[in-house]
């Protein structure tokens, strides 16, 4: 690809988010629009920027680069994180909504009474966010980096100011519009040119590159060790996107229970379609690009092709649009994790502001924001880069183990305590956190390395275990309008009651 195309891409790209999340500020008007865009949003459009917003570079660019090293059960990242949506619709979606809260911490208040409670989630969702928006960040940088010969920085302060300018201008309200438009960028970006490469595929005569003693060893060779990593990254794909703070929180914006279950089944739709795609780009990697895993470059399978199979011009011109779908994938997903994060931290600042002077609502989302885009930027500038895909998973993993704990116990349970939570949510985090950090500085081989650097399969179980035994240790701190509480985020909407 052209340094020149790649630029365009760049700008085409940056200047529609801008110019769509400048028509979202012209309706934006109250800290309900900021927050959770009136509540007012459509299960169509909620789907395409909740799609938008969750297809992040891990998405786009990782999935193709992890066909191309290991094959075909390579996919059990794609089907978990869209199996997770099921999960949520099934267990979350609708009573989540009828909470009537804005955040997690704030179902967490609401749900259990207590400010302990709240603390904590806040710092986990803080936390969360902070392992999505730095390598979001490096990756933009590396990406920037590698297809105009800019300094890695560019990229990354591009991304980071792009998308603070969304949030402070119009909050939800435009992080809504410039998602959903974002998603479909990303799906025509990946369908075009692919419709172009499978016909010179074809016309090539190239041979199948599917062998079957190839593409189905679980995660690498057979072993109980791999199979092990195969058990842990589904239980962290399907279980840690209904505790993903920037998902949960696009439900509050559904008008009731009802459009949060339609939203639901309408992503489950779009990320199928979607996930589609990367795997034909990495199937086709195994063809004309094998020396990319060799080179440790597997992740730009996706941008490489295009000028491998197509000569010229077109190939220019079908990698720049590969490359605006890349960078709408760095801003939707960076856009929606700050708004997320900025809506639980603005909330604290609200009730004490910078310099315990109070600001309303709109001005400390708008402080918050700016706080936590520059701490993930300043460690993406200074730390060495973390692969996308790996952090996601810590993410997923982390969310796993304490969000989605606390949100399926808290919703069905009625004999979960604060104290049960907050010892669920620690331990959990704690496993969650120390497991991957241990793997990073220390390295350690054998079993120990495999369990720490996959721990969802029992950090989960053990976040679960924590929340239940603590819970029954303390029968007598389950607050006292449980049954009210219970009753409001069961009930459908529509259902009137008989007070005769």
């Amino acid at each position: 690809m052209s340094p020149g195309a790649a630029i365009a891409a760049i700008v085409v790209v940056t200047a529609a988010t801008v110019t769509i999340g400048a028509l979202g500020l012209r309706i934006s008007r109250t800290t309900s629009d900021f927050y959770v865009a009136s509540r007012s949003v459509s299960p169509g459009l909620n789907s395409s920027a909740i799609s938008g917003e969750y297809l992040s570079a891990a998405s786009f660019l990782g999935i193709a680069g992890l066909v191309l090293t290991f094959g075909a059960d390579m996919l059990w990242y794609p089907i978990g994180w869209t199996t997770g949506y099921l999960l949520l619709l099934v267990f979350v979606a609708a009573p989540l909504r009828r909470s009537g809260a804005y955040t997690i911490p704030d179902f967490a208040q609401l749900r259990l009474g207590s400010s302990g409670v709240r603390l904590t989630s806040t710092w986990l969702v803080v936390g969360v966010g902070w392992l999505y928006l730095m390598p979001q960040f490096q990756g933009a940088g590396l990406t920037v980096q590698a297809t105009t010969g800019a300094p890695q920085w560019v990229g990354t302060a591009l991304v980071a100011v792009v998308v603070l300018v969304n949030v402070v201008s119009g909050g939800m309200r435009s992080i809504t519009f410039v998602q959903a438009f974002q998603y479909w960028v990303k799906l025509t970006a990946m369908l075009v040119p692919l419709a172009f490469l499978a016909l010179v595929w074809r016309a090539d005569g190239s041979p199948s590159p599917v062998a079957a003693e190839q593409w189905f060893a679980p995660l690498g060779a057979v072993t109980p060790q791999s199979l092990y990593t195969t058990y842990a990254v589904i239980i962290a794909t399907f279980l840690g996107t209904m505790g993903l703070p920037h998902v949960v929180v696009r439900f509050y914006t559904n008008p009731d229970g009802r459009a949060a279950r339609r939203t639901t089944l309408l992503v489950l739709a779009l990320l199928g379609m979607f996930y589609l795609l990367p795997t034909a780009y990495g199937v086709l990697g195994r063809i004309y690009a094998p020396d990319l895993v060799d080179a440790g470059h597997a992740d730009t399978v996706v941008l490489e092709l295009p000028g491998r199979m197509i000569d010229g011009v077109g190939g220019d011109a079908l990698a720049a649009l590969l490359m605006g779908g890349a960078f709408a994938a760095f801003l939707s997903t960076s856009s929606g994790v700050t708004m997320a994060l900025a809506g639980v931290v603005g909330q604290g600042l609200g009730r004490r502001g910078p310099w315990r002077v109070r600001l309303s609502a709109v001005a400390a989302l708008r402080w918050a924001a700016a706080a936590c885009v520059t701490v993930p930027l300043a460690l993406g500038l200074l730390a060495q880069p973390i692969p996308v895909a790996n952090s996601v998973v810590f993410a997923f993993a982390l969310a796993a183990s304490t969000f989605c704990p606390l949100l399926v116990l808290g919703i069905w349970w009625r004999g979960l305590t604060a104290p049960g939570a907050v010892a669920g949510l620690v331990g959990g985090g704690l496993a969650a956190t120390a497991a991957p950090l241990l793997t990073l500085t220390i390295a350690p081989g054998g079993w120990l390395g495999t369990l720490l650097a996959q721990p969802a399969a029992w950090s989960v179980p053990l976040g679960f275990a924590l929340m239940i035994g603590g819970s029954l240790l303390t029968r007598s701190r389950v607050p006292a309008d449980v049954s009210r509480t219970m009753v409001r985020l069961h009930t459908p909407e529509g259902l009137r009651l008989d007070r005769s």
